[in-house]
């Protein structure tokens, strides 16, 4: 079993932010691969489906991002996962807009929601961060909860296919070591 996690905040307030872009590329994950969302579980919307014979699950926890932790806490100790079976879809500032990290594992950086699932897990769980930048000027905090522009919404949808491909490797693989962003 997989269980492939996107953060975000719930509601309508906050789509198309910053903030959601884990939410964003788990939602075009889910379309291009048909998962839908039809449960509540684990403080969650989870979906799930079998792919090339390994069940996957994936989770956007409606804790808001500050307590993510929450859903991947209660999903990692019911079905007693092993941190390397869960991957992380995040959004992080200290990458220039829509650049990818992928990381077998490490530290929760500046990201509150990582800093939470860390502080529950450990920091021994795989991650693909995607770049948000940082604002020109003014709070981080308005920054990362405003609108994207539409421009910036066109160019990921060229970093959301290429984060699908890297999903589909990790899930046949069952590893993001090796997994070359450039190669996707």
């Amino acid at each position: 079993m997989i269980v492939i996690v996107g953060l975000g905040n719930p509601g309508k307030n906050y789509e198309n932010t910053v903030h959601n872009l884990g939410f964003m590329a788990l939602d075009y994950f889910a379309e291009k691969n048909g998962f839908d969302f039809t449960k509540n579980k684990f403080s969650s919307l989870m979906a799930e489906k079998v792919i090339d014979g390994e069940k996957v699950i994936l989770l956007k926890p409606q804790t808001f991002m500050n307590l993510s932790g929450k859903a991947v806490e209660e999903i990692k100790n019911l079905y007693k996962l092993d941190g390397s079976k869960i991957l992380l879809l995040s959004d992080d500032i200290d990458l220039n807009f829509a650049d990818i990290r992928i990381r077998a594992k490490g530290s929760a950086g500046t990201h509150n929601g990582l800093r939470d699932i860390v502080k529950r897990i450990g920091e021994d769980f795989p991650r693909i961060r995607i770049g948000a930048g940082r604002p020109e000027s003014g709070d981080l905090a308005s920054y990362v909860l405003s609108k994207m522009s539409n421009e910036k919404l066109d160019i990921l949808s060229g970093v959301f296919e290429k984060i699908n491909g890297a999903i589909i490797k990790f899930i046949n693989k069952k590893s993001v070591n090796g997994i070359d962003v450039n190669n996707l």
